[in-house]
């Protein structure tokens, strides 16, 4: 008797998607035939040179804005800590504060961090239950020393969205009275997932990564405004207009290029469709399962995420419970996920950390299916019960309602 095949969802894009097929298409040329190196002058380099030229445009018509504009990177952490670093250290006579906020992916606390001990002073901005920054907070953080504003556009965890714009115009108000302040966002979570603009926005430099929107892992660009000047963190050849040094990943870079047409091209349809499954799932949690809770704005933000609480259940456990039955969903950030301390997102937003440990985030994607839905909300209500009368706490809470 042949074994069942189990079903496998995968409900973690947040942290990575798989690669689009068409994506791997328009890659693999460049593995095979046309591997020149992108510098050389016969036309093998130049049939490279001008995929990158082709891949520089597809990711700025993505974000609105010019190719020369674009810097290919490896990731969203290496474009954050060029962004971050590369601006404090060619801006450090006039300034030495930056300003972020507490909810931050470590790319950028953990670069602001490094910062700090190399002299630079960081605030770090505080945000309310729904995971926003105040603007208040943020005119009253600012001083004559501040030379860099980092704030992300998505979070990684709740998926709240920040309010970039207001930011700029703190940033064009400061701007009339002296000219060296910079404003930077990671946009990874949002690139891909709603329309982002870099005018639209008003930043100066924004992070995105191509691995959260269909294209291979090693993939990303850094926008940096023209006129904006940044110092290089790898010393070598003069690649990428002197910001990246290095022989440019033809093959990659062509991939995200291609993500990024199909990433315009469809965003309207995937985002209508993925937030209304996002939508049913989280509405028929809240129905069948009592006591959860969502983390974070309900109505501003990424439609492919939902963070939830789940009362008396550690999130580690439901997440291997999930796991075993083919679901795959995350705790919090990938990035952390060797970390036994609760996400610093949620207990920035207020949260206790008993309630951290509680939360699963569901991140749905463009291949995500009613079907594979209804198979989780058919599985989750048992898995939660079950563990609910394994906790103590459930159990007391049990007796003091029998009373």
């Amino acid at each position: 008797m042949e074994k069942a095949i189990q079903r496998r969802v995968y409900l973690d894009t947040s942290a990575t998607t798989p690669v689009d097929p068409d994506v791997i298409d328009a890659m693999m040329p460049f593995f095979r035939q046309e591997f020149g190196n992108a510098s050389s002058i016969h036309t093998f380099g130049q049939t490279a040179k001008a995929a990158i030229d082709k891949a520089r445009k597809q990711v700025a018509a993505l974000i609105g804005c010019t190719s020369s504009e674009i810097t290919f990177v490896s990731g969203g952490t290496e474009a954050d800590n060029l962004a971050i670093k590369g601006i404090a250290e060619a801006n450090k006579q006039y300034g030495n504060h930056i300003i972020t906020s507490r909810i931050e992916h470590p790319a950028v606390l953990n670069t602001c961090a490094e910062l700090e001990r190399q002299g630079f002073e960081v605030t770090y901005l505080s945000v309310n239950k729904s995971g926003a920054i105040d603007i208040d907070d943020l005119r009253r953080a600012t001083t004559d020393q501040t030379i860099l504003i980092t704030v992300m556009t998505a979070n990684n965890e709740t998926g709240a969205i920040q309010p970039i714009s207001d930011v700029a115009e703190v940033v064009r108000e400061i701007r009339q009275q002296r000219k060296t302040l910079f404003f930077h966002t990671d946009a990874v979570q949002a690139v891909g997932r709603i329309p982002v603009n870099v005018d639209e926005l008003g930043v100066d430099l924004l992070s995105l990564s191509g691995h959260k929107f269909y294209a291979p892992k090693g993939t990303g660009a850094l926008y940096v405004r023209r006129g904006v000047k940044l110092k290089s963190q790898l010393h070598g050849g003069r690649h990428e207009r002197d910001r990246r040094a290095g022989t440019e990943s033809v093959p990659l870079i062509v991939a995200l290029g291609k993500a990024a047409e199909l990433a315009k091209r469809h965003l309207g349809g995937r985002r209508r469709q993925i937030g209304e499954l996002r939508n049913y799932l989280e509405s028929e949690i809240l129905r069948r399962i009592p006591e959860v809770s969502i983390n974070g704005d309900v109505h501003n933000r990424v439609p492919n995420l939902t963070n939830l609480s789940f009362r008396y259940v550690e999130g580690e456990g439901l997440l291997i419970s999930l796991d075993l039955k083919g679901v795959a969903v995350s705790t919090g950030s990938a990035c952390s996920s060797g970390s036994l301390e609760p996400s610093h997102v949620l207990l920035a937003m207020g949260l206790t950390c008993e309630e951290a440990r509680e939360s699963l985030r569901f991140s749905l994607g463009k291949d995500t299916t009613r079907e594979d839905i209804d198979y989780v909300l058919e599985i989750l209500p048992g898995i939660v019960d079950r563990l609910r009368k394994m906790s103590p706490l459930y159990q007391a809470s049990e007796l003091v309602a029998g009373h």
